[in-house]
């Protein structure tokens, strides 16, 4: 191949229009033999696929720059089987098992995250809890689980009540007249980053005070597809080049949101009264830490903890809404277990059994992170739900493939919380086989803290508020694209107050 294109080059030299054909045929001929090398000499070559995800690298990032990669992927897999080539080096799995293979400890060592994914700026910037290698993500996550525990969390309902009694009194304001639907989607997001911002960063964003977007949240929101745009060129493009694009054209404020970010974390980190927030554990221990650390794991909680939670209750919402049998009967649940608004709480929402299985059909239905998360299989090859499969290979459990699979399911495609609370109808139900929050030792750390704020949230509009769908929210989730997480648009929602006994 060096000798081919030396050649090339050599009689090419001393003619700009040779130069140019020599590149042209250089690269044309590159693409060529990796091609051919993909389909049939790569070690993953006896892994079935489209010929053109197996070929190259091209077909996946077309596929996940038109925001509807995991419902394609999701097709595959009822097409090929359980594991299929999605890319050249990158495999998808819906078998149950490889949550346990791919994600789980495997004695000394644990596959680690695919950098292209999860750093595709490079080590540019300090890591967080999800970027950070074993070592380091041990220390972290140990003194972050000081602020999701069950102490932390009673600690924290005076402070999450308070927002969400703003939210309800919001709302009662905004849906007095009756007849104007309302946009909850915004709704639950400036509830959710007004806790989580509080929780994370010491201080909230103002969203529900003023009922509108901080520009440092839209920015957020309003990213997804750049964000999808720089995981596509990294497949090509080396880290350095995408971290200047990333600061200079692609995000466009990002060094502004960054620099709000630190000023705020750095007055958190001032106050010198022990609060039971997020990062508590992390200040305690501010002078073990590299710089920047503790203010991208704020950065990352918040992010993490915010839009993916509003995200599960926005498709709560759409698919209540879109079963009015399951809604009324929710709806009785909340309003017959409590007599007085006061008696919810963030922790009497526990008994509340079936909305804890409306929220699992919801994560079903409707996972906030629908694509795999991608491990790197370690040097020596591995075992995956019984498939060798060689090392450096990106691998993964796609959620939403495996939450639509007949395989694991009966009647996947309908919306049933029965499933969950074990109904003979679908007694075979695979439920292992749905891990929203992941699984194995860098599972989310707040999912019992998002459990019970989905349940609080919901519980207390439910009880205030009967809820009806506009009609132009029908189709929400058809209309929707993904780039790693959820495109939203508008949802509006009718609003009718109720008195559910004071």
């Amino acid at each position: 191949m060096e000798n081919a294109l030396g050649f090339v080059w050599k009689y090419s030299i001393g003619n700009p229009l040779h130069l140019v054909l020599a590149l042209v045929l250089g690269t044309t001929i590159t693409f060529a033999l990796n091609v051919f090398y993909n389909i049939f000499l790569h070690p993953l070559r006896n892994y079935p696929g489209p010929l053109a995800s197996r070929a190259t690298g091209l077909w996946r990032a077309h596929k996940l720059l038109s925001g509807h990669l995991p419902q394609i992927v999701k097709q595959l897999h009822d097409e090929y089987g359980p594991v299929i080539r999605i890319a050249p080096n990158e495999l998808s799995f819906i078998d149950s098992e490889a949550w346990k293979d791919i994600y789980g400890h495997h004695g000394s060592y644990e596959m680690a995250k695919d950098p292209r994914f999860y750093r595709f700026v490079g080590n540019r910037i300090p890591h967080n809890v999800s970027t950070a290698g074993r070592e380091l993500h041990s220390v972290m996550r140990r003194q972050l689980s000081h602020g999701f525990s069950e102490r932390s969390m009673r600690a924290q309902e005076p402070c999450i009540g308070e927002y969400v009694d703003l939210l309800i009194h919001r709302l009662e304001e905004k849906c007095s007249d009756g007849k104007t639907a309302l946009e909850m989607r915004a709704w639950l997001n400036f509830t959710t980053f007004d806790i989580i911002g509080n929780l994370g960063f010491g201080s909230d964003f103002g969203c529900l005070e003023n009922s509108k977007y901080h520009p440092w949240v839209l920015t957020i929101v309003e990213n997804l597809r750049s964000h999808a745009i720089m995981r596509a060129l990294r497949q090509y493009l080396p880290a350095y080049v995408l971290y200047l694009l990333q600061e200079h054209r692609v995000l466009k404020g990002r060094k502004e949101n960054i620099e709000y970010a630190y000023q705020t974390i750095r007055k958190r980190m001032e106050v010198e009264v022990e609060r039971p927030d997020l990062i508590e554990g992390l200040v305690r221990k501010k002078n073990e830490l590299a710089p920047g650390e503790i203010e991208l794991n704020a950065m990352f909680l918040i992010n993490a903890g915010s839009e993916t939670t509003a995200t599960l209750l926005s498709g709560a919402f759409f698919l209540l809404g879109s079963h009015r049998d399951v809604l009324e009967k929710l709806t009785r649940e909340v309003r017959t277990t409590f007599s007085s608004e006061k008696d919810i709480t963030l922790i009497s929402v526990g008994s509340l059994s079936y909305m804890l299985a409306c929220l699992d059909e919801c994560l079903r239905m409707y996972p906030p992170v629908p694509l795999g998360l991608p491990r790197v299989v370690p040097k020596g090859g591995f075992k995956i739900a019984g498939n060798y499969v060689p090392e450096d290979t990106s691998v993964a459990v796609w959620q939403w493939a495996i939450n639509y699979s007949k395989v694991h399911w009966h009647k996947p495609d309908e919306f049933h919380p029965e499933r969950f609370l074990g109904d003979k109808q679908f007694a075979n139900d695979n439920l292992i086989a749905m891990q929203p929050f992941s699984a194995g030792p860098r599972n989310c750390i707040g999912r019992n803290l998002a459990y019970a704020e989905m349940r609080l949230i919901l519980a207390r509009i439910l009880y205030r508020f009967d809820i009806e769908l506009a009609p132009e929210a029908r189709d929400w989730v058809k209309r929707q694209k993904i780039y790693t997480l959820w495109d939203k648009p508008e949802l509006p929602v009718y609003l009718k107050p109720v008195n559910a006994g004071g």
